[in-house]
C-alpha cells in the first residue's frame, strides 16, 4: 500500500494518506480559481484511501450548498475541497506533487484561454533573477520542509514576532 504524505507551508496542518491515488485533476470553474488564488486549482482526490490528519486542524469554509474548503488557519494554505462524493487533497500540499500528475480537467467552462499557453512563455531559473533582483540569492525558506518532522517549527514562527 502506498503512503503519502503532506502539509501546509507553515508546518501546522499535515496529513497522510494511505492507499492509491489515481484521480488526480485540475479544476477551471472559478470558484476553484478563487479558492487557490490561481487560474486553476490542482486536486486529488482521496476516495477509496485512508486519509488520516497527523498533525493540527484545518479550519473549513463553505463555498456553496455542497462544498467545504480545507485551509490552514496559520498560513493560508488551501488543503481540501470535500463534497458528498469525497474529499480532494489540493495536489500541491502533498510532498512531493511530482508523484500525482492530472489525469483530467474539470469545470472548463471557466478555463482562462492563456493557461493553454504557458508552456510558451519563457523561462527562467530563480538565480537568473539574481541582477534585476539579488535577494534572491539570500533566501532562507521559513517553510516546513517536504517530509515529516517529530516537531515543527523548530523555535518560534517568523510571522508571530
Amino acid at each position: 500500500m502506498t503512503t503519502y504524505s503532506g502539509g501546509c507551508q507553515c508546518g501546522a496542518v499535515r496529513f497522510r494518506v494511505r492507499g492509491t491515488l489515481k484521480d488526480s485533476s485540475i479544476c477551471h470553474c472559478r470558484m476553484c480559481q478563487k479558492a487557490f488564488g490561481a487560474y486553476y486549482a490542482p486536486l486529488v482526490s482521496v476516495r477509496g484511501a485512508e486519509l488520516e490528519w497527523t498533525r493540527g486542524e484545518h479550519k473549513k469554509f463553505r463555498s456553496s450548498n455542497y462544498v467545504e474548503r480545507g485551509f490552514c488557519g496559520d498560513c493560508g494554505t488551501p488543503l481540501t475541497y470535500e463534497a458528498p462524493d469525497g474529499i480532494a487533497i489540493a495536489a500541491g500540499a502533498f510532498d512531493d506533487p511530482s508523484e500525482l500528475p492530472p489525469v483530467i480537467q474539470f469545470g472548463t467552462e471557466g478555463r482562462i484561454a492563456f493557461v493553454d499557453h504557458l508552456h510558451e512563455l519563457p523561462a527562467r531559473q530563480t538565480e537568473e533573477d539574481a541582477e534585476a533582483a539579488p535577494f534572491v540569492l539570500e533566501i532562507v525558506s521559513y517553510q516546513h520542509p517536504a517530509h515529516d518532522t517529530a516537531t515543527w517549527p523548530e523555535g518560534e514562527r517568523p510571522w508571530r514576532h
